[in-house]
Formats: structure tokens, C-alpha cells, sequence
């Protein structure tokens, strides 16, 4: 995968879909609310209009009786009933003018949201787009710092490895002494090798953060991967009083990776069942196939994870405690962006006391190289 097909950013992509679906959201409640407050404005100018017109019926219905207590009744009422059609007639129309009124004002509302609100939401886009440029520029510079830095501190750890090798085999005699210079070299080594791996996984990050971390999958072979965890953690296990089991398959398993991105979620699983599991545990790691996803599990007799942990682990800088020597805290967060990468899925499996097993599944045949 080229990695500069990351420059789309999944991430922006889902701020925009959830923006945009917001934004409809809201004009949809927005417009509901409004009709739902308008109806009910209607029906109370209609419950005081019906009112009025009671109270207008009682009171014309009390001077009809009263009408006919006097002598002038008859040509008295033919005056009335005229007078109020005439009175009829002039409230029918200052009604409709007064609902015409109302709906020419609601009218007008609708049409200056109409314009007011993508005006709003224009000057909003071009907010977040400047500021998303800002950003970039400063993430690019500061990755460009990062990476010189990197790559400068990386050539003087080589150095620095190189001349305690050499201190170690050339200069310490054959004396106590010279036994203890070789495992403080030895020493020196694995801090040199700690430091090495923090380094990448904080350039690992950066990538990340910019959409930029690179996979390149080719047709391998996944029994090759699994030799080289063997050869790689087989003393690491051994010097722990731990069985490391590696199960190889009778012939090839052939599947699209990046080879060195799972060797490296596989390097740092193994490694920590190794840390998490007491003396005279076991640590186990298989490859299968399963239908069309290739899949990965390492298993452990440690100490094992509380359940309602089992997906804050995999969040980046998550540690279990101040003191759990899982270094930043970036190496499952890591692993899940490399899974994910490659269009698949990691998670944990475990119960305190009993153990864990973590489990990789990516798709066996990547769609560009299937052609």
C-alpha cells in the first residue's frame, strides 16, 4: 500500500460524515420543533377565537330574551341581526388578515434561516478547513523534525552498539573482571535495544496521527514469520523458566502481509505474555487459516487482564499501573492501527489469574495483489 494514500485521513473523512449527519439532524428536530410549535399556537388562537365567539353567543342570546320583553322587539331584532352580520363579516376578515400576518411572518422566518443558516455553516467549513491547514503544516514540520531526529539518533545508537560489541569481545580479558565488562555490555545492549523500539514506536505514532503509516503487503509465507519470533524469544523464554510453544504447519501457508509490521504485532505480544507470565508458565502462538482471514493467537498462563479492561488496553498510552514495565504504553495501540491497516481485527481474550490470548484475523489474500 502506498503510503501516501493515508493522506485521506479516515478520520476527517468520519468528522465530516458525522458533521454533515449532525447537521441534518438538527435541521430535521429543528423544523419538527417548529411545526409541532406552530401547530400548537394554532390550536390555542383557535381555542381563544372559539372562546370569544361562545361568550359572544351567550351575550347576544341574553339580549335576544331581553329583546323580548319590550315593545319594539320585532323591528328591533331585524336591526340587531343586520348589524351583527355586518359585525360578523368585519371579524371573518380581521381574522384572515391577522392569519395571512401570521403566515407572511412565518414565511419570511423560514426564508431568513434559509439564508442565514448556510452562511453560518460556510463560515464554520472554512473555519475548519483553515484551521486543518494549520494543522497539517505544523504536523508535517514537526514529522519532518521527528524523522531527521530519529534517523540521527538511530545512526549513533548503531555506533554506539558496534563499539560496545567490540568492547565486549575484544577488550575484556578472560578474569572476573572481563566476565563482568561482558554482561555489563550485555546490559548496555538491551537498554541500547529498549531505547531503539521507543524510538520507533513514537515515529510509529506520528505516522499514525498523519495518515501516513506505511503497509506493504506481498505474498509470504507465514511459517517464516513464526520461525523468527522462535529464534527471537526462544532464550528471552528460557532464561524466564517459560515454555514457548510455536506450532508450524506441514508445509508453506501462504498469505498478503507486510512481513515486518506483524512480526512486529507478533514480536510484541509474544514479548509481553513472556513479561506477564510467571516462572514455569507456558507462552503459545499459532497461525490458521480460517475460511478467507488468516489469524493469529498467542496464548499465556499469566496473570491475565480484568474484563472490563479488555478494549481500554488497546487505547495509546494505556498502562496498568505507574510501575507494569510496559514502557509508553504504545504497542498494542500500534498493533491495532498495523491490523487495521491491513483491513482486519485484533482483540483480547483473558479472565484474571487464568491467562490471555490475543488474537490478530486479517483478510489471507489482499484485494490489489489478488489480481
Amino acid at each position: 500500500m502506498d503510503p501516501d494514500a493515508k493522506d485521506l485521513q479516515p478520520e476527517r473523512e468520519h468528522t465530516d460524515t458525522s458533521l454533515r449527519e449532525e447537521r441534518e439532524s438538527v435541521d430535521g428536530a429543528t423544523k419538527k420543533k417548529r411545526v409541532g410549535l406552530e401547530a400548537i399556537a394554532d390550536e390555542i388562537v383557535e381555542r381563544a377565537r372559539d372562546q370569544a365567539d361562545a361568550v359572544l353567543g351567550t351575550a347576544r342570546d341574553m339580549a335576544d330574551l331581553a329583546m323580548r320583553d319590550t315593545d319594539t322587539g320585532a323591528h328591533a331584532q331585524v336591526t340587531i341581526e343586520r348589524e351583527r352580520t355586518l359585525e360578523d363579516g368585519v371579524l371573518q376578515d380581521e381574522r384572515a388578515a391577522a392569519d395571512e400576518v401570521l403566515r407572511r411572518e412565518r414565511a419570511e422566518l423560514d426564508r431568513t434561516l434559509a439564508a442565514l443558516l448556510p452562511l453560518e455553516r460556510q463560515r464554520t467549513d472554512r473555519n475548519l478547513r483553515t484551521e486543518r491547514s494549520r494543522a497539517d503544516d505544523q504536523l508535517a514540520s514537526r514529522d519532518d523534525f521527528l524523522g531527521m531526529v530519529s534517523h540521527d539518533v538511530r545512526n549513533l545508537l548503531c555506533g554506539v552498539v558496534l563499539e560496545t560489541a567490540l568492547l565486549g569481545e575484544e577488550s575484556a580479558p578472560d578474569t572476573e573482571v572481563g566476565r563482568r565488562t561482558i554482561d555489563s555490555v550485555s546490559r548496555i545492549q538491551r537498554y541500547l535495544a529498549r531505547i531503539s523500539g521507543l524510538i520507533g514506536d513514537l515515529v510509529d505514532v506520528v505516522s499514525i496521527d498523519a495518515g501516513k503509516l506505511a503497509i506493504r503487503p506481498r505474498r509470504g509465507d507465514v511459517q517464516v514469520l513464526l520461525r523468527e519470533i522462535a529464534d527471537a524469544f526462544a532464550s528471552m523464554a528460557r532464561e524466564k523458566g517459560l515454555i514457548l510453544e510455536i506450532e508450524f504447519s506441514e508445509g508453506p501457508l501462504l498469505a498478503d502481509f507486510d512481513h515486518n509490521r506483524i512480526l512486529q504485532i507478533l514480536a510484541n505480544l509474544v514479548s509481553n505474555a513472556i513479561k506477564f507470565t510467571p516462572e514455569g508458565g507456558n507462552v503459545q502462538l499459532r497461525a490458521e487459516t480460517v475460511g478467507g482471514d488468516l489469524r493469529f493467537a498467542v496464548t499465556d498462563t499469566g496473570i491475565g487482564i480484568r474484563e472490563d479492561l479488555l478494549e481500554a488496553i488497546f487505547d495509546r498510552f494505556w498502562q496498568v499501573g505507574a510501575h507494569d514495565g510496559r514502557g509508553l504504553g504504545l504497542g498494542l495501540y500500534i498493533s491495532k492501527c498495523i491490523v487495521e491497516a491491513h483491513g482486519g481485527t485484533i482483540w483480547a481474550e483473558s479472565k484474571l489469574g487464568e491467562g490471555s490470548t490475543f488474537r490478530v484475523s486479517i483478510p489471507r489474500l489482499a484485494a490489489s495483489l489478488a489480481a
